[in-house]
């Protein structure tokens, strides 16, 4: 018998928000939380507005500790110590807590920041910390640091899928009896020059400069690209008999997960989604769920022609005509390494308060979109079950079910 898994705490730190719970009002109020890009760099880019953190981490961080630690590890500090508040910092053996924090790039500021100096300055200027700051799995290793985990502390790396993949190796995890708790999801934070022209280079990127919180439309005719954001997103899980036993508060139970790869290209989806049909297969198979229960899905869709209508060929084949949809990105904005983690929150947070956010900027729909799906104001549902898809480069594919506990 599958040992049943569910989620006791959540956090969080978005454009939308410092917390879990402002990032959450803002989603059902239709918040958008793109803005311009006011730094003097911003100028010479064809691209000039991101998501940004609606707080400053260093306001949530000691400016001394601020020092050591890139802006990606400051976010995934500041959701992972919410996440583990609000499940009410339980007592396990710090053998049986384990970490699985991802990010998609990792300290690409303090890389690209040392260099200047590096450059301008020379070598004896390199901050003494830039290696720990830099590394990809320095969020997942303060935030182990911090709770004093001794099951392991894990970091995935797989693009725009790492925060779902994250919370679906944590599910192994406790399934597989090495943890009892553990502490996941995932962070990003490159709001930076050179990813934004990387990116913008791609033409993946939207160039709505004049108009930035209607630029994020996913499924909308006139979408244009993603729109770049940062943040964190942490949710605590738990064995279910550890977490009754000590009265915890359960938001949702995390009933399966599946993860596939395409086998296609580099940066471009499957066009019918052949794998995310096979991820959301394979999650529903693992939740012992049907596809009738799911109805509601929080897509990955980020505002990209070819990807938004290649997860609605698989979510037709996956799920059927019934689940009521949503995209948090049209307000949150795409926050790669951290999005499948923030988007998850939102998942169980639409199951356990029985609403669903609104996608908005959604005023021209695509003529393939023929799924339902919540436009510009929140929906009340009952949801038994909810899907949440995230997609990365390199074919990546992460597909969670949540239920109702």
């Amino acid at each position: 018998m599958s040992v049943e898994v569910v989620v006791t705490g959540i956090g969080a730190t978005t454009p939308l928000g410092g917390d879990a719970a402002s990032t959450w009002d803002a989603m059902l109020a239709g918040k958008s939380g793109v803005s311009a890009l006011t730094q003097d760099w911003a100028a010479q880019l064809s691209v000039r507005i991101a998501a940004q953190l609606a707080v400053e981490p260093t306001e949530k961080i000691d400016r001394v500790q601020a020092r050591r630690l890139d802006r990606s590890e400051m976010t995934a500090i500041i959701a992972a110590r919410e996440a583990w508040a609000d499940a009410g910092a339980p007592e396990v053996e710090k053998e049986r807590l384990a970490v699985s924090v991802g990010s998609g790039i990792g300290g690409a500021q303090t890389l690209l920041n040392q260099d200047d100096i590096l450059e301008a300055s020379g070598p004896r200027k390199v901050s003494p910390h830039t290696v720990p700051m830099l590394m990809p799995n320095g969020p997942a290793a303060w935030v182990g640091l911090e709770l004093g985990a001794q099951a392991g502390v894990h970091c995935v790396a797989s693009a725009c899928a790492t925060g779902a993949e994250a919370i679906a190796h944590a599910l192994d995890l406790i399934r597989l009896g090495r943890a009892d708790v553990v502490v996941a999801g995932g962070t990003e934070a490159v709001i930076h020059p050179l990813p934004i022209a990387g990116f913008a280079s791609m033409r993946a990127m939207s160039i709505r400069n004049d108009d930035p919180e209607a630029a994020s439309r996913p499924w909308d005719k006139g979408r244009d690209g993603f729109v770049l954001g940062e943040g964190a997103g942490v949710i605590v899980l738990e064995r279910a008999d550890h977490a009754r036993a000590r009265g915890a508060r359960i938001y949702a139970r995390l009933a399966g997960a599946g993860l596939t790869s395409d086998g296609y290209d580099i940066v471009q989806p499957h066009p019918e989604g052949a794998g995310a049909v096979r991820a959301i297969d394979f999650a529903l198979r693992d939740a012992g769920i049907a596809k009738s229960d799911v109805v509601h899905v929080n897509a990955h869709a980020t505002s990209t022609p070819v990807g938004d209508l290649a997860e609605i060929k698989a979510l037709h084949r996956a799920l059927g005509d019934h689940p009521v949809l949503t995209s948090t990105k049209s307000m949150t904005g795409h926050l790669l390494g951290a999005a499948g983690a923030v988007e998850s929150i939102a998942t169980i947070l639409a199951i356990y308060h029985g609403v669903v956010p609104p996608t908005i900027n959604l005023d021209d729909p695509d003529d393939e979109l023929d799924l339902d799906v919540a436009v510009h104001k929140a929906r009340h549902l009952d949801i038994p079950a909810a899907l949440n898809n995230s997609f990365g480069f390199g074919g990546h594919n992460a597909a969670l079910v949540f239920a109702r506990a």
